[in-house]
């Protein structure tokens, strides 16, 4: 797929209620860059603060345009860039437009205390980087399905992620959407991001809540509205359909579209949803939700191998998990063919946990294609999203106690055989009594005796 040209709509409105539009958005396309900010706080100081921060995270991202080029060309040696690279560039913009809100706060005690949620798209080449921080949001809509990319950080969210009470009683709480992170409250701040693979035909929403508040019980709606080819129509009929329900808050809809919304790119699609699909029926990760297996493919890189070429050797130390995507590969030891891997089958997730010699040596058997999770990207995710890292860690668990379980057997298995009669001494001893028998020749008749 070659990059195709990204067109964006961006439309904001004050509502029906507020005196103020507390909302910012930025657009750079020449960079690839969109942005969606949500001020808060009295006095206006909201439309400060979200006016401050998209043109501090602007500046803090131009500044870094030869690195966003150089992974763009994916160059290598010492001008390597990578996806973490791209996305400690980003935490570290968002950071600095924290420091410049709450720096000014400090100035006017009319402005203390004020902040502003932040969401931010990058596109480079054929990934879209993602970055956020509160509650607004960032969908996307592929192939006529549309999904939230994004995750509210409110008190609601939290507490059900972490099930510290019935989503019901949750319901109630009178503070429930009120945002746990907000970019300039304090100086710094903890933005979650997200890697995601791009096809044709991608259509992206960036928006504030006073949008998506209005479309919790009509994602149909939404996403219909979404799919109009017409962007600029597109981005009306959101700003209108919010209002209509009573423009409660401010309105601001930022669409971007990877070439053409009718476009579609079926080999790459198709591709990019066998990853998400091999990866989900995996049972180290089947009880990850969707965000949650984006988050792991964003540190999944995708490797080629020619018939015959080794994957791993036996012996050596390793760091890697593989998973077949297409084509087959053999497993070896000692020389002895063990089994053949097909797509969706995986090997190596030891590694993940601790480094020790391969038990086995994996070679293509064909052109194969193979997804690749390394124990460093890996650890990062257990760093930083702890409701992720619990749940894969207890499936290593099941995985280690299904291991120890099948160990077990076969040492059960070897201790019966070793345990069986041993019967070989009377085999053998009914041998030798077979072989000292002697047959009994009748003497032969007077008449044939000698004389």
């Amino acid at each position: 797929m070659s990059t195709p040209e990204i067109q964006f709509a961006a439309l904001t409105d004050v509502g029906r209620v507020r005196e103020h539009n507390e909302d910012n958005f930025l657009v750079d396309k020449k960079l690839g860059l969109f942005v969606v900010c949500d001020g808060m706080g009295g006095h206006a100081a909201g439309e400060v603060a979200s006016a401050l921060a998209v043109r501090t995270l602007h500046e803090e991202i131009k500044k870094e345009a030869d690195l966003i080029e150089d992974y763009a060309k994916a160059s290598k040696g010492a001008a390597k860039v990578t996806k973490r690279d791209i996305l400690n560039m980003l935490e570290f913009a968002v950071n600095r437009a924290s420091q410049r809100v709450h720096a000014e706060a400090a100035k006017d005690s009319k402005k203390r205390g004020m902040g502003t949620t932040l969401v931010c798209l990058l596109v480079i080449g054929k990934e879209a980087f993602i970055i956020y921080v509160g509650d607004s949001r960032i969908y996307v809509l592929r192939d006529g399905v549309l999904e939230q990319l994004t995750e509210d950080h409110t008190v609601y969210n939290e507490l059900i992620k972490r099930k510290k009470m019935p989503r019901e009683q949750v319901e109630q709480l009178a503070q429930k959407n009120a945002i746990t992170r907000a970019v300039g409250v304090y100086e710094h701040v903890e933005p979650d991001t997200l890697v995601l693979d791009l096809t044709a035909g991608d259509r992206f929403l960036l928006c504030s809540d006073g949008l998506c508040g209005y479309f919790e019980d009509d994602l149909d709606g939404l996403g219909k509205r979404l799919a109009n080819p017409d962007a600029d129509a597109a981005a009306r009929s959101l700003i209108d359909a919010a209002n209509a329900q009573g423009g409660k808050d401010n309105i601001t809809s930022v669409i971007v579209t990877v070439g053409d919304v009718t476009e579609r790119d079926e080999t790459r699609a198709k591709q990019l949803q066998l990853k998400r699909e091999i990866l989900a029926r995996m049972p180290l990760f089947r009880p990850l939700n969707d965000r949650e297996i984006l988050r792991v493919l964003q540190v999944t890189d995708v490797s080629d191998y020619r018939n015959g070429e080794t994957i791993i050797s036996e012996g050596d130390k390793g760091e890697e998990l593989f998973i077949v995507l297409s084509g087959h590969a053999k497993v070896m030891r000692n020389g002895a063919e063990l089994a053949t891997l097909k797509a969706g089958d995986h090997f190596g997730e030891m590694a993940l946990v601790r480094s020790q010699p391969r038990s086995a040596t994996v070679v293509s058997d064909g052109t194969s294609e193979l997804m690749v999770i390394r124990r460093t990207e890996f650890f990062e995710i257990l760093r930083k999203e702890h409701q992720l890292a619990v749940k894969l860690l207890w499936q290593f668990l099941g995985v280690l106690a299904d291991r120890l379980a099948d160990t077990s057997r076969e040492l059960g298995a070897a201790k019966e055989e070793l345990a069986a009669e041993d019967i070989t001494n009377e085999i053998f001893a009914e041998d030798e009594e077979d072989s000292r028998k002697t047959l009994l020749i009748p003497p032969p008749p007077p008449s044939l005796r000698g004389g």
